[in-house]
């Protein structure tokens, strides 16, 4: 989609609270999977938004925004986990698309963009959760590299309805002096099968 540029909010300001509610809006009206099941309110959007730009001020997100000319048409995050030894990972989240702008692909834009910035932040491994449902959304993950390594199946709640969660990754740059233990017995922590016992 020509005309589009990209922009990286760091600072709250009265569009970006207006646009993002709007946008938020009109994803979570026709269905999409972005963490609210209805429409949220202004102060709720104004809410995360104070959330995500905190996290960012603290280096710990990014937000990727896709703008033509001035309304608000695409965007998406991610942010490292909180858990100490899990700082190493960020979650790629709310990456969303106004129905109006759909078949540009925004999504896949943002998504590389976000890519690369968490790439640049040290991140090592993206992760994301994606409804069993969305084909589409996990096809555009699959082109930007990310593969699946799990799902729960029927545990997303939407009313009466259950679908999968659908768990995938993407493997950034690591430091060439890690040890990469896997699943082997060895390390802090580990211990090895016990030898099964006969008739057991």
């Amino acid at each position: 989609m020509t005309g589009v540029h990209l922009t990286w909010p760091a600072h709250l300001t009265a569009e970006l609270a207006e646009q993002s509610h709007a946008l938020i809006g009109a994803v979570t009206a026709l269905g999409g999977a972005i963490g609210w099941l209805s429409p949220p309110s202004r102060a709720e959007t104004d809410e995360w938004l104070a959330g995500v730009l905190a996290s960012i001020a603290a280096g710990d997100a990014a937000m990727c925004a896709a703008w033509l000319d001035s309304r608000l048409v695409a965007m998406g995050l991610w942010r490292r986990e909180e858990v100490s030894y899990f700082r190493h990972m960020a979650e790629l989240i709310k990456i969303m698309v106004h129905p109006q702008a759909r078949g540009g692909r925004l999504g896949g834009r943002v998504t590389q963009a976000l890519i690369a910035s968490a790439a640049d932040a040290g991140i090592e491994t993206l992760h994301l959760g994606v409804r069993g449902s969305n084909h589409l959304a996990i096809q555009l993950y699959e082109e930007a590299g990310f593969a699946e390594w799990g799902r729960l199946p029927d545990v997303i709640e939407v009313g009466d309805e259950r679908f999968d969660d659908v768990r995938m990754y993407l493997r950034l740059s690591r430091p060439a002096h890690l040890v990469l233990r896997g699943s082997g017995p060895s390390g802090p922590g580990s211990s090895p099968r016990k030898p099964r016992q006969p008739g057991s």
